[in-house]
């Protein structure tokens, strides 16, 4: 049964998107970075909205939703079976008030012929590099060119166990779709989750022979979003010397760490401890960013009595390190219900946050900051 939506909800996504999108739209105009942009008289404002918030250039968290503007992580393609329908899933975005998107396809792909939406309804039905879903997510943004959301299209195809295969690929992307994709990954270090399905880790050796194609995306200011695993309960930190690896190695990337290094695999690891690991590296390698997508985090961590609070305190402490995102697979069988949950979810930690870090986490600051557009989001309002 379809649920029921709150008008006040939807009243306040509008309310928070009229701002949003006036404040963006005038800080790109007339570059006015990281400045509190002092409204001029509207002459008519957006059904439903406040005259005296249209006059308003700043974000009030305390009448405004604390879900992120920005989902740096979302599969707008499935593994395997139909999608939702591209200008759908866009539907989803702008209903749900997110402004920002990046596209990832699924570059590890189930045989068509398979029957299988998702790897783990299906183990040992292999999961092959494909890029496919990358031509699809180029096809559909070219053809709908959308301004609201912006979407970054991003490369997925790339096997990092078979690193000889990636610059041609890019090559014919190049080709192909010249200036589109934006973005690399996610792409898989580690994934155990897939381990079921003939997929393996990668090695030292493999991370060696990345650097041509680390090359091409560090000379063209290519962010790249890694999957890899610390490890599982049984052996919690396996697999963080192939990060540590890929950061000594490729320390001028634009690295973004897929959900922390967390996993479902890995729902016992002390807080503490992983904290500790994630500033030791933070301030090791200027150039990692943190991927806060996934629920795991939320359900597996921040939900635990006292661990919001440290995670919170920690992002507070490294604002400009962390972006927000979803990691929702579009496929057919969800529905907007489905997205707007794991939005909220994912969410939930920006409650916590800082002003300062809210405004650069939720509000997309660093988001901004890691593609290199020229984009400010709007101040946050000072307590009353």
């Amino acid at each position: 049964m379809p649920r029921h939506e709150n008008p006040e909800h939807q009243l306040t996504c509008s309310r928070r998107r009229f701002i949003i999108n006036r404040t963006f739209r005038i800080s790109s105009r007339f570059a006015v970075a990281g400045a509190v942009v002092t409204a001029v008289a509207i002459g008519a404002s957006p059904a439903g909205v406040d005259p005296a918030l249209a006059l308003d250039s700043c974000f009030d968290r305390a009448r405004e939703p604390y879900t992120s503007v920005v989902d740096s992580h979302l599969h707008t393609r499935p593994f395997g079976g139909k999608a939702i329908p591209f200008e759908e899933l866009n539907g989803y975005l702008q209903k749900s008030g997110v402004r920002y998107a990046s596209m990832y396809g699924i570059g590890q792909t189930l045989p068509a012929d398979s029957g299988c939406t998702y790897y783990l309804d299906c183990p040992g039905v292999p999961v092959v590099p494909s890029m496919k879903n990358d031509f699809v997510n180029a096809s559909n943004y070219l053809e709908a060119k959308p301004e609201d959301p912006e979407l970054t299209p991003s490369m997925t195809f790339m096997d990092l166990n078979h690193p000889e295969t990636i610059p041609s690929g890019i090559n014919l992307y190049d080709k192909e779709f010249p200036g589109v994709f934006r973005w690399a990954g996610e792409v898989n270090l580690v994934k155990q989750a897939l381990f079921p399905n003939q997929q393996k880790a990668a090695t030292i050796e493999n991370i060696k022979n990345w650097a041509p194609f680390m090359k091409v995306l560090r000379d063209r200011g290519i962010p790249i979003t890694i999957h890899s695993d610390l490890g599982s309960n049984a052996d919690r930190l396996k697999y963080l010397p192939l990060m540590e690896e890929t950061l000594r190695r490729y320390p001028k990337n634009k690295i973004v760490w897929a959900h922390m290094g967390l996993s479902k695999e890995l729902s016992t690891m002390d807080p503490d401890q992983h904290i500790g690991i994630m500033e030791r590296l933070l301030d090791r390698y200027p150039r990692l960013t943190l991927d806060l997508s996934w629920r795991v985090l939320e359900d597996q961590y921040f939900s635990k009595p006292g661990v919001r609070r440290k995670y919170a305190a920690f992002l507070d402490r490294y604002p400009t390190r962390a972006i927000p995102g979803t990691d929702f697979v579009a496929s057919a069988n969800k529905d907007y219900q489905d997205y707007e949950e794991e939005l909220d979810v994912t969410s939930r930690i920006n409650k916590a946050l800082s002003n300062e870090a809210f405004r650069d986490i939720a509000l997309g600051r660093n988001y901004f900051r890691l593609l290199g557009i020229d984009r400010t989001p709007p101040t946050v309002c000072k307590a009353r």
